[in-house]
């Protein structure tokens, strides 16, 4: 099945180094080999880069290695196709719009079955993975006419999600910029990286980093990926049906809020 790859940080930041080694499995040591994209929640907006080619063979993805975007959340995918064709329109991320916010969404699994009535949002491709997610946003719009509470939005994507699960494997990254929402059914894995800092090596290809002499005492990163990307750092699976909720790199769960800054109103 596909791959995923997330980030939630407290401060603009780039992904690069954990995109190094995660392009690897797009066609060199993993079979995903039919596209790949990013989206990055930006001050400035949502950026989206998808292909359709390989990430190991994506001149893209390569540009992207080398001049890295920095972003407070980020939504990784690469694609091992189970239904729907190989093409643009069917590689994640997939964005809509939705209370004036831009929502990415990246699925790993496969939903046998999976076809519901046609609602607020529409797919523009043919995979499972894009109907799921229209019909994640068409039930939140249809709950509620505005942002709600943060713990009132996680339980409707807890309730929507396991809905779709029944359908099959539902594992997931959303965000809006502010929040990064995970879920797993299967495999899904994070790692918070904050003071100390200390030195991370990639399991797919020989590279290293010394944290320490990048970040600041005050910055806080997660990460989220299908599989750990690296050898030395203590990642934490995920149970199955899970859903997680990172804020500005802290994994918060379902707490109501506990200022204004973690208001759903804010839009990007």
């Amino acid at each position: 099945m596909c791959q995923l790859l997330a980030m939630s940080s407290n401060k603009p930041a780039a992904v690069d180094f954990s995109f190094a080694g995660f392009a690897e499995r797009g066609g060199r040591t993993g079979e995903h080999k039919d596209g790949w994209g990013i989206a990055l929640h930006t001050p400035n907006g949502c950026r989206l880069y998808t292909d359709y080619l390989p990430s190991i063979h994506s001149p893209l993805a390569a540009q992207f290695k080398q001049s890295p975007i920095k972003a407070r959340n980020v939504v990784a995918h690469i694609r091992k196709a189970t239904q729907g064709r190989v093409s643009l329109e069917n590689s994640h991320p997939f964005t809509r719009e939705l209370w004036g916010q831009t929502w990415s969404f990246a699925h790993n699994g496969d939903l046998q079955l999976f076809d519901p009535n046609p609602s607020l949002y529409a797919p523009w491709g043919d995979t499972d993975s894009e109907r799921a997610f229209c019909h994640l946003l068409s039930g939140l719009a249809l709950r509620f006419d505005s942002p709600p509470e943060r713990h009132v939005l996680y339980a409707a994507v807890e309730t929507l999600a396991g809905e779709i699960a029944a359908y099959g494997t539902f594992n997931f990254i959303l965000s809006n910029g502010d929040l990064l929402f995970a879920h797993c059914s299967t495999d899904l894995h994070y790692v918070v990286r904050e003071y100390p800092f200390s030195v991370a090596h990639l399991i797919d290809c020989d590279l290293s980093i010394d944290f320490s002499r990048h970040n600041h005492l005050d910055d806080r990163i997660a990460v989220i990926a299908t599989h750990p990307l690296t050898s030395n750092e203590a990642w934490t699976r995920l149970e199955a049906g899970a859903l997680k909720l990172f804020v500005n790199g802290e994994e918060v769960g379902a707490a109501p809020a506990r200022d204004a800054e973690f208001r759903l109103a804010m839009c990007y």
